[in-house]
């Protein structure tokens, strides 16, 4: 995110898990002085409520209106909100456009949910959003992000990736714990050992905290992030969406619902390749 004032955006279907979502949201802003703005969208789940409950459009508004007070008063922050018609899938990607959002979170409820935010479903609202998405399940904001997983394998190298990693570990004062790929096959483990002293001597360079670990040989990496990252109690897995780079995206496909739905609630963020415009050492 920007050193100047900046735009956390939370969508919001008003269940349990949307509440998480905002905590989170609220949380980031607390610590980096950011705006919050509350988005619900207003699809044929909304309709289908409010034609249930036998309430009028304006209830939404109301509802909003009410929250963002009570946050503000909670947090000492500033909220907003906004409603919009049409596709979660869509809608959210264009508001978070339209405000230049530097990030998002976003509730996730497990196999089902009132506006259908679940598994590949999810991944639609996350490719479509030009900032990084924080995708949370049941699990509260705690102290912020102090201890993230970085996981990296043999992936292309792209420096701008590493970029993001540092600049989320800056906002966050993160303690980064990088985890390695391990392979059988000598060369591809050569390409994973050199990302990962390349991973290393940038954070060296730019004063980010961090620690450095490798996979053991027998497992599936995916499924040893999820291990790693529990063993530590992370508070993030940072991952990105493009397959071409040094940190892998492996909750696009069968690891889908593994990743995004962990059973120790781990909030992931998952980050677009999007050139990020900051000075860092040695890039």
């Amino acid at each position: 995110m920007d050193d100047k004032k900046s735009i956390v955006l939370v969508p919001t279907d008003f269940t349990e898990v949307a509440e998480y979502a905002i905590e989170h949201a609220a949380g980031i802003c607390k610590l980096q002085g950011a705006k919050l703005t509350l988005l619900h969208i207003i699809n044929k789940d909304t309709k289908t409520y409010l034609k249930k409950e036998k309430l009028t459009g304006s209830a939404i508004h109301e509802r909003l209106e009410k929250k963002a007070k009570e946050l503000t008063d909670k947090y000492n922050i500033e909220v907003d909100f906004i409603v919009k018609t049409g596709s979660i899938f869509s809608e959210i990607g264009i508001a978070a456009k339209e405000l230049g959002a530097s990030l998002l979170t976003l509730g996730t409820h497990g196999k089902v949910g009132v506006q259908h935010i679940v598994g590949s479903y999810a991944m639609k609202v996350i490719e479509s959003s030009p900032a990084p998405v924080i995708v949370v399940q049941k699990r509260s904001f705690r102290e912020g992000y102090k201890n993230i997983v970085l996981p990296i394998d043999d992936s292309t190298e792209s420096k701008q990736k590493v970029k993001w990693a540092i600049h989320i570990a800056r906002k966050f004062n993160s303690n980064v714990r990088i985890f390695a790929m391990h392979s059988s096959d000598g060369y591809r483990m050569a390409k994973i050992k050199g990302n990962l002293l390349q991973i290393r001597k940038f954070f060296v360079q730019n004063d980010i905290a961090h620690t450095f670990e490798i996979a053991d040989k027998n497992g599936v990496f995916p499924k040893q992030i999820l291990t790693y990252s529990q063993s530590i109690d992370a508070d993030l897995i940072l991952i990105m969406t493009n397959p071409d780079n040094m940190m892998p995206s492996f909750i696009i496909g069968k690891w889908e619902e593994q990743i995004l739905f962990n059973d120790s609630l781990i909030p992931i963020m998952a980050i677009n390749p999007v050139e990020l415009s900051i000075v860092v050492g040695g890039m």
